[in-house]
């Protein structure tokens, strides 16, 4: 059985020989650079990962072909780099690399003490209201990377292998995107104050990641390759770890008519593919919401977050939705726990999500450089020894 086939059974909700494995097929299923280095060292495996960094500000790599067989991974990822040309772009100060994304937000990173690029400023926060900025606002034409996205891609397509393909978004999602670009305080302030602005706001970035999503699918017709895709993935974190992160109405109001017309677009242009759709914490009271806007499969399935639980969820929502995520808790279990623990936690969660099929292995968010790499290992290991049907 191929990796790609294995991928098809999970999205169909069939047992396959073995549960899917996911470890770079996305942004936010992937490994840090540090991270995947200390566990392959530790195996005296080769450090073989991509000079082109998929997201330079969060230290993600993707590993070289070889690494990826050697770790049975089952998926590949396919799509633009958060920051194209990324390494031209930093520029080195006394204490700190800083670079200036796409979207005018300076990230920085301290030269010691840091693991990755932080926010250091918010392009729109200084205007009153949000409607007040949209009269200067202006973001970039992603036909200007076009030819770059094209190359990438055909890079990308080279090292797939059987692999089952994933493409991947341009940029966070929406509410994240917005607060990035007024200001944490700012943008929950404005949904009080001025949510026509917002929604104004948040239908820019619509726009904007349909004319990528439209790119990327032309890219892919004119590769022979559209067909092949089995996942598309998006993103918009909507929960805290105990709550939603507006009102459920607000939410409806403001956010979820946009999210539907992402997906109903990202339907037509990709109709044999599913979606995947990540979001963070506390989400269980919005999964119906999403799944009636077309989402097929969720990401990360915090179960450490409030009403997150594993065997509920399941039961609940198993039989028409995906779970890709939700293998081990990457807060307080994949970090901090005795391998012994992370082995009886895979255990335990592939018991309850893995029956029936409509589950793929990936840790609850990216691996993060504080995991030990016994701990990797361990999480390893036993997904290829209880993960088997």
């Amino acid at each position: 059985m191929t990796a790609a086939e294995r991928l098809a059974k999970a999205l169909s909700f069939t047992e396959a020989d073995r549960v899917p494995l996911d470890l770079s097929g996305t942004t936010v299923s992937a490994f840090s650079k540090y991270a995947f280095a200390s566990a392959m060292q530790y195996k005296n495996w080769p450090v073989k990962y991509y000079s082109q960094s998929v997201d330079p500000i969060q230290q993600i790599v993707i590993p070289e072909e070889e690494i990826l067989d050697r770790l049975k991974i089952d998926s590949y990822r396919v799509g633009a780099r958060r920051i194209m040309n990324f390494e031209g772009k930093v520029q080195d100060y006394d204490t700190y690399h800083s670079i200036i994304d796409p979207y005018q937000c300076e990230w920085r990173m301290k030269k010691e003490g840091d693991l990755y690029f932080n926010q250091a400023t918010y392009p729109y926060q200084n205007y009153e209201t949000v409607s007040e900025a949209l009269d200067d606002f202006s973001i970039y034409d992603i036909q200007e990377y076009r030819d770059v996205l094209a190359a990438d891609v055909d890079e990308q397509l080279t090292h797939k292998g059987d692999r089952g393909l994933i493409i991947d978004r341009n940029c966070a999602g929406l509410t994240e995107m917005s607060l990035r670009l007024r200001g944490y305080d700012t943008w929950f302030v404005d949904t009080m104050i001025d949510p026509e602005g917002v929604k104004s706001l948040l239908d820019l970035l619509v726009d904007h990641k349909i004319a990528y999503w439209e790119m990327l699918a032309k890219i892919l017709r004119e590769k022979g390759v559209i067909d092949q895709v089995q996942v598309v993935a998006e993103a918009d974190d909507l929960g805290t770890q105990n709550s939603l992160l507006l009102s459920p109405d607000a939410l409806e109001d403001i956010v979820m008519p946009r999210v539907r017309r992402l997906i109903e677009f990202l339907k037509k242009q990709f109709p044999r593919a599913k979606t995947f759709f990540h979001t963070d914490g506390a989400v269980k009271q919005i999964i119906p919401d999403l799944m009636e806007a077309g989402v097929d499969i969720l990401n990360p399935v915090q179960y450490s977050a409030e009403g997150m639980d594993l065997a509920e969820l399941k039961k609940e929502f198993g039989k028409e939705l995906v779970f890709w995520g939700g293998g081990i808790d990457t807060q307080e279990i994949l970090n901090k726990a005795k391998p012994a623990q992370v082995r009886d936690e895979v255990k335990k969660n592939i018991e309850i999500l893995a029956p029936g099929g409509g589950f793929v292995f990936t840790t609850v968010h990216n691996i993060q450089a504080d995991v030990p790499p016994e701990n990797f290992w361990a999480m390893w290991e036993s997904v290829m020894e209880y993960g088997k049907y």
